[in-house]
């Protein structure tokens, strides 16, 4: 038989009314937030059993799950690998994670291959570029998966009509610019190299854009 008990006050938090204490008889409980106290019937003076008031602790830390997962959002747009990362490192527990990972999936606010496209637009509209393959490595790193990435680095370099090769010379155009007077000789062009290197761009991309910027051999 379940227990019951009284709910003897609901007060607003100090520094967060929009979330209520919730004393059983006589002793701080719990804490929820306004609506999800009206939505499960917790008021001053009910009687309730204790599974309730276990439904009311699961779903304040949805609530609150929820809300990190939307800060998080309103900051910038997050693959679902990452929020659910950040969510955990908050240390809300795995399932409730997942369920608020999936309940915004569903909403559109967390969709990976929109996020993929944004962030490759956002790449190469930077003042330094990168190569097809850092891309994919970029994103692969913020939890898109392998083909998502690819065909969002693919989709966007089409839709933009760029090319390896005009990307890398985009790269070496910045690289010649804060350079300075450091632009002429043998160094120069291992300088330019590496620094195309570390931005994807490999064999005839690179020694094309090391041409165009420094001149040949």
């Amino acid at each position: 038989m379940e227990t019951i008990v009284r709910i003897t006050a609901l007060t607003p938090q100090p520094r967060r009314p929009e979330r209520l204490n919730v004393f059983v008889d006589g002793e701080l409980r719990l804490a929820v937030p306004v609506e999800l106290a009206g939505e499960l019937g917790l008021g001053a003076g009910e009687e309730v059993d204790e599974a309730l008031l276990l439904r009311a602790m699961d779903a304040d830390t949805r609530w609150r799950a929820r809300d990190a997962a939307l800060s998080l959002l309103a900051y910038r747009a997050r693959s679902a690998a990452e929020l659910r990362r950040r969510l955990l490192r908050k240390e809300f527990p795995p399932d409730i994670v997942e369920q608020v990972v999936a309940e915004l999936g569903e909403r559109g606010h967390v969709d990976d291959a929109g996020f993929a496209r944004a962030f490759v637009r956002d790449r190469l509209g930077a003042g330094r570029p990168r190569g097809r393959g850092r891309l994919v490595q970029e994103l692969r790193a913020r939890g898109v998966a392998s083909d998502e990435a690819a065909g969002a680095v693919d989709a966007v370099l089409r839709e933009g009509s760029h090319s390896e090769e005009e990307l890398a010379r985009r790269a070496a155009g910045a690289w010649l610019r804060r350079a300075g007077s450091r632009t002429s000789g043998p160094d120069a062009r291992r300088r330019l190299g590496a620094y195309l290197g570390r931005r994807g761009f490999m064999g005839e991309a690179a020694r094309a854009a090391i041409a165009a910027v420094l001149g040949q051999d």
